[in-house]
Order: C-alpha cells, then structure tokens, then sequence
C-alpha cells in the first residue's frame, strides 16, 4: 500500500513549481519530502540530500572559538590562508597520500564547490582553444549547474562500461584527441555511485592528462571512506589512491564536510600540484594583467573575487582537525565507518525486496559500503523508480541528473536513524507486493 496518493504529491510539486519531478534536483526532491511531512505528519526516509548524519567534530570547533577568542574576527584572512592550514594540509597529505604538495600550493575554499568553481575558470582560460571539461560521469550535478553560470562547454561520458585501464584509455583517447579539453572531473569514491577508480585506471587518467595538458580535478570529498582498505593510518601504507602519484596537472579537492562533518563552516582546500602552481600562462598574464603564473592567478585573481577569502575561525579549526588526524589523535575514518554500516543494513533490506545494486563493482572487487549507494527495480528506468518510491515515502535523486545512463536511482544513507529500519522494510515489502517481479 502506497504512504502517499499520486494526487497528494501531484500537489505538492504544484506548490513547490516543480515542472518534472523525474528529473527534480537535489533540492527539490528535498522540498518535497519536507512538504509532504509537514502536510501528512508522516516521516519520509530520506535518502535525498548528501549532508553529514554524524555529529560536528568537537576538535574543530573547540579550535575555532579559541581562535576567535585570541580576536582573529577582526581581520581579514590571507587570500591564500592562514599559514596553520596551510602546513596542516602539507603534513596531512603526505601523511594519508604518500605524496609532496608545499604548503604554498594547498589553498582554503569556501567549500570544496567554490574550489571546483575556481578551478574552472583558471583551468579553461590559462590556454586557448582548451576551453571545455571532460567529466568522468556519474558525478555531482552542481559542477555541471557552475559550467551553465560561467558558460563553459563540456563533454561527458558514463563509466558504468568503461571500466579497465585499457578500455578507459580507449575512450580518453576519443574524447580528448580534438585537443580541447581543459580539464578532467571525477570523484573517487564517487558521488552517487560509490565506486573507486583502481591503480591502472588513474594511472592512465594521469598518462592522458600529461600527454593532453589537461589538469585533472580530483575530488576526495569521501576521503579515505572507501572501506575495504585499511586507510587512515598517517604516513602508513596504505595509502589513498590518486592521480597525483602520475601527472603533474592535477588539484586535489579536500573537503572537511563529510570526513570530520563540518559541512556547516564551508572549509575545504584545493590542493594544487607544486609544478602546475609555477606554470606561466601568457593567456592568464593577458587576461588578468599578472603574472600569469597559474598558482597565483588562481589565488589573487579568481578565487578571491569569488569568495574574498575563507572565515579565519573555520580554518583554525580545519587545520587543528587535520593537525590531529596527522598525530594520530583523531581518527576520522573510525568516527566515518558509521555510513559503511548504515549502507550495509539499508541495502540488505532493498536486496531483499526485489532491488539491485545499478553500479555494483569496481574493476577487481564488490563495490564497498559507505555514504551512497544506486538502486534499480525490475525494468522500471529512474524516472519511475524515484515516482514510484515518492509514493512509499522514501525520498532519492534520478541517476540521469548525475551523468549516469544506467536506470536507477542514487540512495544516500547520511540521514538514517536507527529507528527508521523497521519503517523501510515495511515500505519496501509493500513496495515489492505492489510491482511483482516477472
């Protein structure tokens, strides 16, 4: 039996003006479920949005009212940070990714969405004629929502069949011989399919970019969450993956959201390589009348102009977090491991009820369990699926909004509550006894 009516959510997207509810964004979907709680009182099992569901850490913050206490709301911060933050993110790199970024290079962000909003805009105008991004799908739909405000074109293909060094280098090779690609995209465990791109595949993500000069934005936004490998250990193998270890274009986007759930403070870094910092570009120098050297063009010219600079309190207390993390008195990927748990529960209970897992492995092992995790039913697409489930009260993102060409949708488990299990088996039994699998 259906929790909602057709009619009742029929409503609600009239109220909210939502034209298409199957290809709703993240924030409408949102809307919506909050709309028909408030209307009915009947709770909804939230699977929408990607905000932590773990308390903020008391590091952080504790860092930052001793910061503001010694008065640093008074000035302004560096444009291109607080020096703490700044060696913090050079000693945290090293530690959990085994590579060398100076501290110079590693630059706060208003959040790692500032940081990818800035990086498009140096990465596109530092060489003409390399003007479009290449995103490595699914992936996050407000990068391609920035590239719509900056007017910036860009390719994109689903990985889902794609995976493997040489056919991934099959398809690179396609998408970057006409030379125009500026810069890569993925995210790594991804955002919404939780898969991890393997060794061989970055590696050839790396060869590619260095033979192409396109920078690759590397977002670690779920950093160390895939599970599976014993990370989080400083300066212990092993270590993260990344495509840092085979190119020098590369920025790293560091996030503090989910790993120490400090969403609320937009901290993050972007943690640019040492060699594609000191690069000149004519193109900058001519644009912006500096010097063109990417690093600072990036920092003074761009993302200061954006933002004017990150909260100082908020890097006091990224850099106090990842200070910790570094001596091994803060162990976030312990404190994280909660979204693998909660990801195995709720899958066991769609498994059992006549669902799949859409992006289900890696290259050489099972997908892993943590913040996201995508779902299909039967022969139904995404569209139907995300309608079908409104009416059960459970509340999910259509895969075709993240790039993807697969049919399903995007589950995160961020917002479960223990007492909520119980609740989704029940709707998924009902859901199952009312769309009967051939």
């Amino acid at each position: 039996m259906k929790v909602f009516n057709e009619t009742l959510v029929e409503e609600a997207c009239r109220e909210l003006h939502i034209a298409d509810l199957s290809s709703a964004t993240i924030s409408e979907i949102l809307l919506i479920a909050q709309y028909l709680e408030e209307k009915t009182g009947i709770p909804f099992i939230r699977m929408d949005q990607g905000s932590p569901g773990l308390p903020v850490n008391t590091f952080g913050v504790e860092a930052e009212k001793a910061a503001l206490d010694r008065g640093v709301g008074s000035q302004y911060p560096a444009a291109d940070g607080v020096k703490e933050l700044k060696e913090a993110a050079h000693a945290f790199i090293k530690a959990f990714i085994d590579i060398e970024i100076s501290a110079r290079a590693c630059i706060p962000t208003t959040g790692s969405v500032a940081g990818a909003f800035g990086s498009f805009i140096a990465c596109t105008q530092r060489i003409p004629g390399k003007d479009k991004v290449l995103f490595i799908d699914p992936g996050f739909p407000i990068l391609k929502a920035q590239l719509r405000i900056l007017g910036i074109p860009w390719k994109e293909f689903d990985i889902f069949p794609y995976r493997g060094a040489e056919t991934l280098r099959k398809k690179l090779e396609e998408a970057l011989q006409e030379g125009d690609i500026a810069t890569i995209v993925y995210s790594s465990p991804n955002n919404p399919a939780w898969i991890c791109l393997e060794e061989e595949e970055l590696k050839v993500i790396g060869e590619l970019a260095t033979k192409h000069d396109a920078v690759v934005m590397e977002d670690l936004a779920y950093f160390c969450m895939d599970y599976r490998k014993n990370l989080g250990h400083p300066y212990e193998p092993p270590f993260v993956s990344t495509v840092a270890r085979y190119t020098d274009n590369y920025i790293l986007l560091l996030s503090s959201s989910k790993i120490f759930s400090y969403a609320g403070q937009r901290i993050a870094l972007a943690c640019i390589s040492d060699k594609l910092f000191d690069r000149q570009f004519p193109a900058l120098a001519e644009r912006y009348r500096d010097s063109g050297v990417f690093g600072l063009t990036f920092i003074a010219s761009i993302l200061y102009m954006i933002t004017s600079g990150c909260t100082a309190s908020a890097q006091y207390g990224y850099a106090e977090m990842l200070r910790l993390s570094c001596e091994g008195k803060l162990n976030f990927v312990e404190d994280t491991r909660e979204y693998e748990r909660r990801a195995a529960r709720m899958k066991k209970i769609f498994l059992e009820n006549g669902f799949h897992i859409v992006y289900d492995r890696d290259v050489s092992q099972k997908i892993g369990d943590g913040f996201f995790f995508t779902i299909g039913y039967g022969d139904l697409s995404g569209s139907e699926l995300l309608k079908e489930l409104m009416y059960y009260g459970v509340s999910s993102i259509n895969l075709s909004t993240t790039g993807s060409r697969q049919q399903g949708v995007r589950a995160c488990v961020s917002r479960m509550k223990d007492e909520l299990y119980p609740l989704l088996e029940t709707r998924m039994r009902a859901f199952r006894e009312d769309h009967p699998l051939a």
